[in-house]
């Protein structure tokens, strides 16, 4: 164990090389850079192995993992598809576009992690893209910003104000502990031992966790200038690049595939416009066999009838989101599986018939699929070749692809076959529950009313804790099966987690050694008193470090600094705890400041400079709008 008066000295110096790395090493995963650095203080003797590891039972890791699960359980039972179709299923003009994500994006992810919404969104707006001939580098990077705005509104926005909020909790329950022993120390005493008795009083009541839209006061004031910025200015900044998806539609697969309209279908009686036939990227449709009568080609205006069989060309990605819609049925086998309970057990799948295939030269209907595999024919591809032929009386080649409705374990059974030359699950295939999207709603909706009630009466009892109440919002998912354990499981980004859980280590190791008190005491000296001045460089140095690395390590690391700046500057610690929630959670100049930005850089087909352009101006504008702002709602 290394002499205490080195500890502060080598937490700075460990904290120094996790950022110095991250920057010369990209490749160096993020969990275990900070994982290491934890190791390294906990062998140091900064803290005890308690203190190093503390963070993987924090309430904030906890919530954030539930926020993860309970967003796919909300995916799982069709919100993507729903959201999709309320919020752009009838806009053609990029403006439009823009506002109407804009108010969508704010607001809901004022309530969800904004990295989940960005995971529902993207693939969203991006076939909106693909349909209307509009480069996703116009969309995506507004869809990333948007829902950074958003998180800021409320408390379970962002992983960054959870993050915050439990360091905060923690913090309040020493400062209690702290006045309590100066209470008793203090009885029968006055002056100046009663005065240091006070100021720690008013220290401990401004160290209270916040409540659930305490933030928004000045988050929501940011989410609104900095969505008008990027509503009006930025076109003008954003790039305009063909759309890499799109310029290869025409290599990918496309299928025949056939679906007849069930009479329980909730399509019927719209049209193919309303009905969203036509707004389905990679998929045209051909022809409607109507009772023997073909109809091509058709109008948008046509209207569904019960039993319309259509006929569509299209790839495999925009055939899964077809199978999902309930109703629609593959023409060429009566006993496709369509009831939801049972669906579940079945995905897409793939296969190329080999040469010695049995069911080489026998149409569908001769081939008896379905007794043979245990498997239904959706869809079929001949080597770019237009088949024009009914799904039921196509003769199957060699080489044919044929698109199935398989139980879980097809891939396994018949990967080795030689039936078939490839044997491939389709990802991102399974059935969504929509039946079960009413009880999400109903779940998510009370968990918010709760948190909204905790928020107004938290006491420190448990059933106020966020982190208690959305792990029993997830646990009502897997009850009421909203969604399997296996999604749940899925969903948590374990990276993510550990990377938090080791950054509040660090930040632990900056406090507990002195570290953070003596770059404080250095800050206060080198920038003066000035509270205005002090608040000003927290901001931007938080702001300057989240471009560089992960926003949640860096809020972890930032609070114990600013804490102490706000102690040694004998000013509230408040306005600087929320600079930091703020500064650490809108980080728009680089694609690694913020989870969504790396999310949306590929599909979109941004540069880095493309981020530089637009985000540096909004974190200006901003950071600017915060600064102004926060004085005036907690006081110095």
């Amino acid at each position: 164990m290394l002499p205490a008066v080195l500890h502060p000295w080598i937490a700075i110096a460990v904290v120094l090389a996790v950022f110095l790395i991250l920057q010369l090493r990209r490749s160096v995963p993020l969990d275990l850079l900070f994982l290491g650095g934890v190791l390294v203080v906990a062998l140091a003797g900064i803290l005890t192995p308690a203190q190093a590891l503390a963070g993987f039972s924090n309430p904030a890791v906890l919530a954030i993992g539930g926020l993860l699960a309970l967003t796919a359980g909300l995916k799982k039972c069709g919100m993507l598809d729903w959201i999709g179709q309320k919020l752009l299923g009838n806009v053609d003009s990029e403006s439009t576009a823009l506002w109407r994500l804009a108010l969508a994006l704010v607001s809901s992810s004022a309530f969800l992690l904004n990295t989940a919404l960005v995971a529902m969104m993207a693939p969203v707006v991006a076939k909106w893209c693909r349909n209307k001939r509009v480069s996703p580098s116009r969309l995506l990077m507004p869809v990333s910003y948007f829902a950074i705005l958003g998180g800021v509104c409320t408390l379970i926005g962002t992983t960054t104000t959870l993050v915050i909020n439990a360091q905060l909790y923690e913090a309040h329950e020493a400062q209690i502990n702290h006045v309590q022993s100066l209470d008793q120390a203090a009885l029968g005493l006055s002056g100046d031992d009663g005065q240091q008795l006070v100021r720690q009083r008013e220290v401990a009541a401004k160290l209270e966790p916040m409540s659930l839209f305490e933030l928004g006061a000045v988050g929501l004031p940011c989410a609104i200038v900095g969505s008008i910025f990027v509503v009006l200015v930025g076109p003008r900044l954003l790039p305009d690049r063909s759309d890499l998806v799109h310029q290869l539609d025409d290599h990918r697969r496309e299928y025949m595939v056939e679906v007849r309209v069930q009479f329980s279908c909730k399509l019927i009686g719209k049209t193919i416009k309303d009905a969203g036939l036509r707004n389905l990227p990679g998929l045209f449709l051909i022809e409607i066999d109507r009772g023997g009568e073909v109809i091509t080609p058709v109008s948008p205006n046509e209207v569904l009838q019960a039993e319309d069989r259509l006929v569509f060309a299209g790839v495999v990605e925009t055939i899964v989101d077809l199978e999902k819609i309930p109703g629609l049925i593959p023409a060429a086998d009566d006993f496709y599986v369509n009831d939801p309970q049972s669906r579940r057990a079945r995905h897409l799948t793939e296969v190329v018939l080999s040469r010695t295939s049995p069911l080489i030269r026998s149409t569908l209907r001769e081939a008896n699929f379905r007794e043979r595999y245990n498997a239904a024919v959706v869809a079929v591809h001949r080597n770019g070749e237009r088949i024009t032929t009914k799904m039921g009386d196509i003769n199957l080649r060699s080489g044919d692809t044929l698109l199935l409705q398989t139980n879980i374990d097809f891939e396994a059974r018949w990967r080795n076959s030689p039936d078939f030359y490839l044997v491939s699950s389709v990802a991102d295939s399974e059935p969504l529950t929509h039946e079960k999207l009413p009880i999400a709603v109903v779940i998510f909706v009370g968990m918010l009313l709760w948190l909204i009630v905790g928020s107004f009466f938290g006491n420190g009892q448990s059933w106020t804790s966020p982190a208690v109440v959305i792990l029993v919002a997830v646990a009502g998912f897997l009850v009421t099966r909203c969604m399997k354990m296996n999604d749940a499981r899925r969903a948590i980004d374990v990276q993510l987690l550990v990377t938090i859980a080791c950054a509040i280590g660090l930040g632990s190791a900056l406090e507990y050694s002195g570290a953070a008190k003596m770059v404080a005491d250095t800050m206060v000296g080198q920038v003066g008193l000035h509270p205005w001045l002090l608040l000003i460089v927290v901001y931007i140095l938080t702001a300057v470090l989240t471009e560089m690395i992960t926003n949640t390590a860096v809020a972890a690391l930032m609070f114990p600094i600013a804490l102490n700046v706000a102690l040694a500057a004998d000013l509230s610690p408040r306005p600087f705890i929320i600079a930091i929630s703020l500064a650490a959670s809108l980080a728009f100049i680089t694609p690694i400041g913020y989870q969504t930005n790396l999310m949306v850089m590929g599909p979109g087909g941004y540069r880095p400079s493309d981020f530089v352009r637009m985000g540096f101006p909004l974190s200006v504008l901003v950071g600017a709008t915060a600064i102004i702002l926060i004085p005036f709602i907690w006081h110095f």
